[in-house]
């Protein structure tokens, strides 16, 4: 019963930033984990950032690392991932997802809610 909404997505040159948003309804989000992935076509899904719930740990892909931030406001129930210095290998349909699992600790985790997905294109 966990929705979720992403916003934020839009045309940017490379080197641009965006912030992406993700609002949850229905259930508290406290003891959820989230994630952000990534769609580009003809290309398989990838997982972009993680966070989890009690210490809020966080996870980057490699080409994500010192250019993404992921973040959290329980009060507010969303989950937002800030993106800096954005490249056109950036392009792609962004969704984030909810888990019960705790990615940074668990091998495999049942992402069991997702949003629909923001369109992020990174164009001179």
């Amino acid at each position: 019963q966990l929705q979720l909404v992403e916003s934020g997505g839009g045309l940017v040159q490379p080197g641009g930033s965006l912030r992406l948003s993700c609002v949850a309804s229905g259930f508290s989000i406290e003891r959820q984990s989230f994630g952000w992935f990534r769609q580009a076509p003809g290309k398989e899904r990838e997982g972009v950032s993680f966070i989890s719930s009690g210490d809020e740990r966080t996870y980057y892909l490699g080409s994500a690392e010192g250019r993404f931030t992921i973040s959290r406001d329980n009060a507010k129930s969303t989950v937002y991932l800030q993106m800096t210095n954005l490249e056109p290998e950036d392009t792609a349909t962004y969704r984030c997802a909810a888990s019960r699992d705790d990615p940074m600790y668990s091998d495999y985790v049942d992402w069991t809610s997702w949003g629909q997905g923001t369109q992020v294109t990174v164009s001179s």
